[in-house]
Protein backbone atom coordinates (compact mmCIF):
# COMPACT_ATOMS: atom_id res chain seq x y z
CA UNK A 1 0.00 0.00 0.00
CA UNK A 2 1.49 3.31 -1.08
CA UNK A 3 1.09 6.11 1.48
CA UNK A 4 1.12 9.60 -0.06
CA UNK A 5 3.31 12.31 1.45
CA UNK A 6 1.58 13.96 4.43
CA UNK A 7 1.21 17.73 4.59
CA UNK A 8 -0.29 19.72 7.45
CA UNK A 9 -1.95 23.12 7.08
CA UNK A 10 -2.35 25.37 10.12
CA UNK A 11 -4.79 28.06 9.02
CA UNK A 12 -8.28 29.53 9.14
CA UNK A 13 -11.41 28.31 7.39
CA UNK A 14 -13.01 30.02 4.38
CA UNK A 15 -16.70 29.13 4.26
CA UNK A 16 -16.78 30.10 0.57
CA UNK A 17 -14.19 27.41 -0.22
CA UNK A 18 -11.76 29.57 -2.18
CA UNK A 19 -8.99 30.23 0.33
CA UNK A 20 -7.79 29.11 3.76
CA UNK A 21 -7.99 25.51 4.91
CA UNK A 22 -10.31 24.62 2.03
CA UNK A 23 -7.90 25.88 -0.63
CA UNK A 24 -4.97 24.23 1.12
CA UNK A 25 -6.55 20.79 1.22
CA UNK A 26 -7.72 20.99 -2.40
CA UNK A 27 -4.22 21.97 -3.50
CA UNK A 28 -2.58 19.20 -1.51
CA UNK A 29 -4.91 16.61 -3.04
CA UNK A 30 -4.37 17.97 -6.55
CA UNK A 31 -0.61 17.59 -6.09
CA UNK A 32 -0.77 14.00 -4.88
CA UNK A 33 -0.34 14.46 -1.15
CA UNK A 34 -2.48 13.74 1.91
CA UNK A 35 -3.60 17.00 3.48
CA UNK A 36 -4.34 17.37 7.19
CA UNK A 37 -5.47 20.43 9.10
CA UNK A 38 -5.18 22.44 12.29
CA UNK A 39 -7.98 24.99 12.32
CA UNK A 40 -7.05 28.35 13.88
CA UNK A 41 -10.16 30.39 13.13
CA UNK A 42 -13.58 30.17 11.50
CA UNK A 43 -14.67 32.86 9.07
CA UNK A 44 -18.02 33.71 7.55
CA UNK A 45 -16.76 34.52 4.06
CA UNK A 46 -18.02 34.65 0.50
CA UNK A 47 -17.13 36.25 -2.84
CA UNK A 48 -17.82 39.72 -1.41
CA UNK A 49 -15.58 39.56 1.65
CA UNK A 50 -15.33 38.43 5.25
CA UNK A 51 -18.49 39.01 7.25
CA UNK A 52 -17.17 37.60 10.52
CA UNK A 53 -14.21 35.78 12.10
CA UNK A 54 -13.92 33.74 15.30
CA UNK A 55 -10.53 32.68 16.64
CA UNK A 56 -10.14 29.25 18.23
CA UNK A 57 -8.54 28.92 21.68
CA UNK A 58 -4.82 28.21 21.78
CA UNK A 59 -5.45 24.91 23.56
CA UNK A 60 -7.67 23.77 20.67
CA UNK A 61 -4.94 24.61 18.16
CA UNK A 62 -2.33 22.82 20.26
CA UNK A 63 -4.52 19.73 20.67
CA UNK A 64 -5.20 19.46 16.92
CA UNK A 65 -1.49 19.75 16.17
CA UNK A 66 -0.51 17.11 18.73
CA UNK A 67 -3.22 14.72 17.48
CA UNK A 68 -1.89 14.82 13.92
CA UNK A 69 1.86 15.05 14.50
CA UNK A 70 2.12 12.52 17.32
CA UNK A 71 0.11 9.79 15.58
CA UNK A 72 0.22 10.34 11.82
CA UNK A 73 3.35 12.42 11.39
CA UNK A 74 4.02 15.10 8.78
CA UNK A 75 6.51 15.66 5.98
CA UNK A 76 5.84 19.37 5.51
CA UNK A 77 3.77 22.09 7.19
CA UNK A 78 2.14 25.24 5.83
CA UNK A 79 0.82 28.07 7.99
CA UNK A 80 -1.77 30.66 7.00
CA UNK A 81 -4.19 32.80 9.02
CA UNK A 82 -3.11 32.89 12.67
CA UNK A 83 -4.99 36.07 13.65
CA UNK A 84 -3.52 36.90 17.10
CA UNK A 85 -0.20 37.12 18.91
CA UNK A 86 -1.21 34.24 21.18
CA UNK A 87 -1.89 31.92 18.25
CA UNK A 88 1.26 33.01 16.42
CA UNK A 89 3.33 32.23 19.51
CA UNK A 90 1.56 28.92 20.09
CA UNK A 91 2.11 27.76 16.51
CA UNK A 92 5.73 28.96 16.45
CA UNK A 93 6.43 26.95 19.61
CA UNK A 94 4.92 23.82 18.05
CA UNK A 95 6.79 24.26 14.76
CA UNK A 96 10.11 24.67 16.56
CA UNK A 97 9.88 20.98 17.55
CA UNK A 98 9.79 19.79 13.94
CA UNK A 99 12.59 18.99 11.52
CA UNK A 100 10.45 18.99 8.35
CA UNK A 101 10.09 21.87 5.85
CA UNK A 102 7.80 24.69 7.00
CA UNK A 103 6.18 27.19 4.63
CA UNK A 104 4.98 30.35 6.38
CA UNK A 105 2.41 32.42 4.51
CA UNK A 106 2.20 35.53 6.75
CA UNK A 107 -1.43 36.27 5.99
CA UNK A 108 -2.35 39.84 6.90
CA UNK A 109 -5.45 40.72 4.90
CA UNK A 110 -7.94 38.90 2.70
CA UNK A 111 -8.29 39.37 -1.06
CA UNK A 112 -11.07 41.86 -0.25
CA UNK A 113 -8.97 43.89 2.18
CA UNK A 114 -10.35 42.44 5.42
CA UNK A 115 -7.84 42.25 8.28
CA UNK A 116 -6.93 38.65 9.21
CA UNK A 117 -4.02 39.40 11.56
CA UNK A 118 -4.11 41.73 14.57
CA UNK A 119 -1.56 44.56 14.45
CA UNK A 120 -0.41 43.41 17.89
CA UNK A 121 0.66 40.07 16.38
CA UNK A 122 3.23 41.50 13.96
CA UNK A 123 6.12 41.38 16.44
CA UNK A 124 5.36 37.71 17.15
CA UNK A 125 5.34 36.95 13.41
CA UNK A 126 8.69 38.69 12.98
CA UNK A 127 10.41 37.37 16.09
CA UNK A 128 8.93 33.90 16.57
CA UNK A 129 7.14 32.58 13.49
CA UNK A 130 9.43 33.61 10.63
CA UNK A 131 12.53 32.05 12.25
CA UNK A 132 10.80 28.64 12.01
CA UNK A 133 10.23 28.96 8.24
CA UNK A 134 12.03 27.06 5.55
CA UNK A 135 10.30 29.45 3.14
CA UNK A 136 8.31 32.61 3.87
CA UNK A 137 5.88 33.65 1.12
CA UNK A 138 4.72 37.26 1.68
CA UNK A 139 2.98 39.30 -0.98
CA UNK A 140 3.95 42.94 -1.42
CA UNK A 141 1.39 44.25 1.08
CA UNK A 142 2.62 41.76 3.68
CA UNK A 143 6.24 42.74 2.99
CA UNK A 144 5.33 46.37 3.70
CA UNK A 145 3.40 45.39 6.84
CA UNK A 146 6.27 43.30 8.22
CA UNK A 147 9.33 45.26 7.10
CA UNK A 148 8.26 48.74 6.01
CA UNK A 149 9.78 48.12 2.56
CA UNK A 150 7.43 49.23 -0.22
CA UNK A 151 7.99 47.58 -3.59
CA UNK A 152 7.19 49.84 -6.53
CA UNK A 153 9.06 47.96 -9.24
CA UNK A 154 10.79 44.65 -9.84
CA UNK A 155 14.18 45.97 -8.77
CA UNK A 156 12.81 46.67 -5.27
CA UNK A 157 12.08 42.98 -4.71
CA UNK A 158 15.70 42.25 -3.79
CA UNK A 159 15.53 44.80 -0.98
CA UNK A 160 12.21 43.34 0.16
CA UNK A 161 13.64 39.81 0.25
CA UNK A 162 16.68 40.95 2.22
CA UNK A 163 14.43 42.62 4.79
CA UNK A 164 12.32 39.47 5.20
CA UNK A 165 15.39 37.22 5.47
CA UNK A 166 16.63 39.31 8.38
CA UNK A 167 13.82 37.80 10.47
CA UNK A 168 15.25 34.29 10.05
CA UNK A 169 13.52 32.24 7.33
CA UNK A 170 15.96 30.22 5.24
CA UNK A 171 14.34 31.36 1.99
CA UNK A 172 12.04 34.22 1.05
CA UNK A 173 9.60 33.99 -1.86
CA UNK A 174 8.48 37.55 -2.60
CA UNK A 175 5.27 37.43 -4.62
CA UNK A 176 5.11 40.19 -7.21
CA UNK A 177 1.59 39.61 -8.45
CA UNK A 178 0.49 43.03 -7.14
CA UNK A 179 3.07 44.88 -9.22
CA UNK A 180 1.46 46.89 -12.02
CA UNK A 181 2.06 45.49 -15.50
CA UNK A 182 4.33 47.69 -17.56
CA UNK A 183 3.99 48.32 -21.25
CA UNK A 184 6.57 47.27 -23.79
CA UNK A 185 8.91 45.38 -21.48
CA UNK A 186 10.56 46.40 -18.23
CA UNK A 187 10.01 45.85 -14.52
CA UNK A 188 6.91 44.87 -12.62
CA UNK A 189 5.11 42.21 -14.59
CA UNK A 190 6.32 43.68 -17.84
CA UNK A 191 5.16 42.22 -21.10
CA UNK A 192 2.19 40.58 -19.40
CA UNK A 193 4.21 38.52 -16.92
CA UNK A 194 3.84 38.02 -13.17
CA UNK A 195 7.20 37.77 -11.43
CA UNK A 196 8.20 36.36 -8.03
CA UNK A 197 11.65 36.34 -6.45
CA UNK A 198 12.94 33.33 -4.50
CA UNK A 199 16.21 33.81 -2.65
CA UNK A 200 18.15 32.63 0.38
CA UNK A 201 20.37 35.70 0.26
CA UNK A 202 22.90 33.98 -1.98
CA UNK A 203 20.99 32.18 -4.72
CA UNK A 204 18.37 34.06 -6.73
CA UNK A 205 15.58 32.52 -8.75
CA UNK A 206 13.23 34.79 -10.71
CA UNK A 207 9.98 32.98 -11.38
CA UNK A 208 8.00 34.37 -14.31
CA UNK A 209 4.67 33.30 -15.77
CA UNK A 210 2.01 34.83 -18.01
CA UNK A 211 -0.26 37.33 -16.29
CA UNK A 212 -3.83 36.24 -16.99
CA UNK A 213 -6.65 38.74 -17.42
CA UNK A 214 -8.95 37.13 -14.87
CA UNK A 215 -10.33 38.91 -11.80
CA UNK A 216 -11.30 35.63 -10.12
CA UNK A 217 -8.12 35.13 -8.09
CA UNK A 218 -9.37 34.48 -4.57
CA UNK A 219 -7.02 32.08 -2.77
CA UNK A 220 -3.85 32.60 -4.81
CA UNK A 221 -1.59 33.08 -1.78
CA UNK A 222 -2.92 30.09 0.13
CA UNK A 223 -2.73 27.97 -3.00
CA UNK A 224 0.88 28.89 -3.81
CA UNK A 225 2.09 28.25 -0.26
CA UNK A 226 0.24 24.92 -0.08
CA UNK A 227 1.60 23.83 -3.45
CA UNK A 228 5.10 24.70 -2.26
CA UNK A 229 4.63 22.65 0.92
CA UNK A 230 3.23 19.71 -1.06
CA UNK A 231 6.21 19.66 -3.40
CA UNK A 232 8.65 19.93 -0.48
CA UNK A 233 6.91 16.94 1.15
CA UNK A 234 7.51 15.02 -2.08
CA UNK A 235 11.25 15.67 -1.83
CA UNK A 236 11.81 18.67 -4.09
CA UNK A 237 14.49 21.21 -3.28
CA UNK A 238 13.15 24.67 -2.45
CA UNK A 239 13.88 26.06 -5.96
CA UNK A 240 12.28 23.00 -7.59
CA UNK A 241 9.23 23.24 -5.32
CA UNK A 242 8.82 26.96 -5.94
CA UNK A 243 8.97 26.55 -9.71
CA UNK A 244 6.40 23.73 -9.61
CA UNK A 245 4.13 25.71 -7.28
CA UNK A 246 4.32 28.74 -9.55
CA UNK A 247 3.32 26.62 -12.56
CA UNK A 248 0.39 25.09 -10.66
CA UNK A 249 -0.98 28.39 -9.33
CA UNK A 250 -0.61 30.05 -12.75
CA UNK A 251 -2.86 27.38 -14.23
CA UNK A 252 -5.29 27.75 -11.33
CA UNK A 253 -5.49 31.53 -11.86
CA UNK A 254 -6.04 31.10 -15.60
CA UNK A 255 -8.97 28.78 -14.85
CA UNK A 256 -10.43 30.88 -12.01
CA UNK A 257 -14.20 31.12 -12.20
CA UNK A 258 -17.06 33.35 -11.09
CA UNK A 259 -18.93 32.51 -7.89
CA UNK A 260 -21.47 34.81 -6.28
CA UNK A 261 -21.47 38.53 -6.96
CA UNK A 262 -17.82 39.29 -6.20
CA UNK A 263 -14.37 37.78 -6.72
CA UNK A 264 -14.40 34.07 -7.52
CA UNK A 265 -11.73 31.51 -6.63
CA UNK A 266 -8.85 30.08 -8.56
CA UNK A 267 -9.56 26.58 -9.86
CA UNK A 268 -7.66 24.07 -7.74
CA UNK A 269 -8.80 21.22 -9.96
CA UNK A 270 -7.74 22.78 -13.27
CA UNK A 271 -5.44 19.89 -14.13
CA UNK A 272 -8.27 17.39 -13.71
CA UNK A 273 -10.47 19.38 -16.06
CA UNK A 274 -7.54 20.07 -18.37
CA UNK A 275 -6.83 16.36 -18.70
CA UNK A 276 -3.40 16.72 -17.07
Amino acid sequence: MRIPPRVLTVAGSDSGGGAGIQADLKTMLALGTHGMSVLTAVTAQNSLGVQGAWELPAEAVRAQFRSVVDDIGVQAVKTGMLSSAQLVETVAELLAELTVPVVVDPVGVSKHGDALLAASALDAVRGKLLPTATVATPNLDEVAQLTGVRVQEEADMRRAAAAVLEFGPRWALIKGGHLPAAEGGGPGGAGGTAVDLLTDGTEEHWLRAPRHDNRHTHGTGCTLASALAARLAKGDTVPQAAAAAKEYVTGAVAAGFRLGAGIGPVDHGWRLRDGR
